[in-house]
């Protein structure tokens, strides 16, 4: 099972606008501070799930993982692929930075559940009512 990130999504105020964003080459890399230490677990078939507006709503593939610079001024590079893949929503608390997520942990896609069309504040609201 690979290992994911996690990480708040700023500025986005929901999954239509990250998909816009995402078509566009200069979101698909996210920069962080810190490298994550099981890099090589993420990159073989992990995904970075975003929380927009206090929930997990969608998830990005990663293609690869790379520290550039040295000392102080290194930072962490996260190539995503453009596709974004809605998730069933997951209330999540805000946090700095990244968490990993395990397999375990995730949220399914819609797609796989089966409710794409569903609207997402429905399909929120009956993941809360533990009827999803």
């Amino acid at each position: 099972m690979p290992l994911h990130m996690i990480k708040l999504c700023v500025g986005v105020s929901d999954v239509e606008t990250l998909e816009r964003n995402a078509a566009r080459s200069d979101w698909r890399i996210v920069h962080t501070r810190m490298s994550p230490k099981r890099a090589a677990e993420i990159e073989d078939g992990g995904s970075l799930y975003w929380v927009i507006k206090g929930t997990v709503a969608c998830r990005q593939p990663i293609l690869d993982i790379t520290t550039v610079g040295e000392g102080k001024a290194s930072r962490c590079e996260i190539k995503l692929e453009s596709r974004v893949i809605r998730t069933a929503p997951l209330a999540r608390r805000p946090f700095q930075g990244w968490r990993y997520l395990e397999h375990r942990d995730c949220p399914v896609d819609l797609t796989s559940a089966g409710a794409t069309d569903l609207p997402p504040d429905l399909v929120r609201e009956l993941r809360e009512l533990g009827a999803w």
